[in-house]
């Protein structure tokens, strides 16, 4: 079923959830679905005067209607722009945030449970980790999404399991009149769990204008090692709101690698990470290459709630043409955070004098026995270097490829995966070819 209304975004959000039908729903859902209504209720759509969103101005994208709750024919779909070359995973296909089962290859894996959100709502685990860690974020689109969302999957991967191969999520935008779509996604992995979740953004063919606005909330039990990817490869038609909230217990690791190219107009990726035991391990890495007109703006938080961690965080953004950047990183170390270890980097280049970046990393230290460092850098293509390699018959196209290849080097080396480390540098020299 398809609505579309002559009325902005957030008219039809608010219509459409005191016209749903919550009675089927538990009752701790219903409870959980109405708080987070008033609270998006009585704050809206974020506005360049918070803070947080200075740079990020979203009003041409929710200053229009759309389709809500999108029927799509799957029939002939296309996801091959999601495949990575090599890559032996798990697949699970969602499209608009929907599982479709009939294209997903998920063998049956013990101890691996993937299900629709929907069909959850009676699992132990999902009712005691749903909501808890997102929803008290400041993020006003995860309230939005907590009321409406329509879709997403549940995984659970219970104790001591470590999966002989990852998981791969491709998320299809797909539909044939401008529409608004809400996943939510829930991963729980339980002590000692080990697993790879690579999430790749993609568009159908012919696809009309579409906003997705995603939440997922992870939980990374005692000893257990999520590694995290992030391939953001969809078309300019699509814009995406994509909130991370990670909760980690003791001795435990998270590793996040968050790859945005060329393509969707508009991406906000809010990635928050709570270490809330002593002995625990995060990396948060990112390669964003823009294009065009394209804003892609992260929002990281690492905070540090217990002593004995450590954290460690690199991101680098090139831009290209008239395109945005936007890094705001924090770190917080707390009062009980005592022997935290903590770096936070960001490094940009611009290879276009139309081209943008706002950078604002920030370290904020309640403790005081602490290894904490922060700093960022921000240039233009190196002319001299350019030289160098043309003088020695290093054509200019390859002599910029190699140059760009040599800055995002120090991070494409930290990926655990070769596979997908090999993708993310040739989508960086197509990138460039092709800009």
């Amino acid at each position: 079923m398809s609505t579309l209304v002559s009325e902005s975004l957030l008219q039809q959000v608010l219509g459409a959830f005191r016209d749903q039908e919550l009675a089927t729903e538990p009752a701790f859902f219903v409870e959980t679905r109405q708080r987070a209504f008033e609270r998006f209720e009585a704050a809206g759509f974020p506005t360049v005067k918070n803070e947080e969103w200075k740079y990020t101005n979203i009003h041409s994208i929710i200053n229009k209607p759309y389709a809500l709750d999108v029927d799509v024919d799957i029939e002939g779909l296309d996801f091959s722009a999601g495949e990575i070359p090599g890559l032996d995973a798990y697949r699970i296909i969602l499209v608009n945030g929907q599982y479709v089962l009939a294209v997903s290859e998920l063998e049956k894996v013990k101890g691996l449970t993937v299900i629709p959100m929907d069909a959850a709502v009676d699992e132990p685990a999902f009712r005691t980790h749903f909501a808890q860690y997102a929803d008290k974020s400041d993020n006003i689109m995860v309230a939005l999404n907590t009321a409406a969302f329509t879709n997403g999957v549940f995984i659970h991967l219970k104790k001591g399991v470590v999966l002989d191969k990852p998981i791969q999520i491709i998320h299809v935008a797909m539909g044939q009149e401008d529409f608004f779509a809400q996943t939510r996604n829930l991963v729980v992995v339980e002590p000692n769990a080990e697993f790879e979740l690579i999430e790749s953004f993609i568009t159908a063919d012919g696809a009309a204008n579409n906003v997705h606005n995603k939440v997922s909330e992870i939980v990374v039990q005692e000893n257990a090692k999520v590694q995290h990817y992030y391939l953001q490869v969809a078309d300019s038609v699509s814009r995406y709101f994509n909130h991370t909230e990670v909760y980690q217990e003791k001795y435990s690791l998270y590793n996040n690698y968050n790859c945005n190219f060329p393509g969707a107009a508009f991406i906000r990726n809010n990635i928050n990470v709570r270490l809330d035991a002593e002995n625990v391990e995060s990396h948060l890495y990112g390669i964003n290459l823009t294009a065009g007109d394209q804003l892609v703006d992260n929002h990281t938080i690492v905070d540090h709630l217990k002593p004995h961690c450590e954290s460690y965080e690199w991101y680098k953004n090139i831009t290209q043409d008239n395109s945005t950047a936007v890094f705001n990183g924090k770190i917080f170390v707390r009062e009980d955070a005592q022997k935290t270890n903590a770096f936070q980097q960001n490094n940009n280049m611009l290879l276009s004098d139309h081209s943008a970046v706002y950078t604002k990393p920030q370290l904020e230290i309640f403790a005081d026995d602490v290894k904490c460092s922060h700093g960022c850098t921000i240039g233009q293509f190196d002319n001299e270097a350019l030289f160098y390699l043309r003088a020695r018959g290093i054509g200019e196209e390859s002599a910029r490829v190699l140059l760009v290849h040599a800055f995002a080097f120090d991070v494409t080396t930290r990926f655990s995966n070769d596979v997908v480390r090999k993708y993310v540098e040739e989508l960086v020299e197509e990138s460039l070819k092709t800009n």
